[in-house]
């Protein structure tokens, strides 16, 4: 899966350059992400801007790495949702757990870098 993993403002942001985001590409996406947590802990951001599509094992895959980050004290945000994706996670009562952005530079306020933590 194509990914690229940020650092701004104390909060790492992990952008999928990807337009589906299922489960075939879920191992390396969860590996690559929990490297990041491990490697650093702190508040993240997924930027899903480039995805159409996503499915219910990738639900379960974004709840397995906000449970890691709650472990370490920390948040994930989600941002740059489409349409379809967004309906996907609202289905799924995802957005009662994660917070949603419309854009990467929201969420990193809203995780402490630049504004105040929750």
């Amino acid at each position: 899966m194509e990914l690229s993993v940020d650092e701004r403002q104390g909060v790492h942001i992990v952008r999928v350059g990807e337009a589906k985001m299922t489960y075939p590409a879920l191992p390396d996406f969860f590996e690559r992400v929990r490297g990041v947590i491990e490697a650093s802990g702190g508040h993240m951001i997924i930027d899903l801007q480039a995805v159409s599509y996503i499915d219910s094992a990738s639900i379960g895959c974004l709840m397995d790495i906000h449970r890691l980050l709650q472990e370490k004290k920390a948040s994930l945000r989600l941002s740059g949702l489409q349409p379809r994706v967004e309906t996907m996670i609202s289905m799924t009562g995802l957005h009662k757990i994660i917070e949603l952005h419309r854009d990467e530079a929201d969420a990193i306020t809203a995780a402490g870098g630049g504004g105040q933590d929750e």
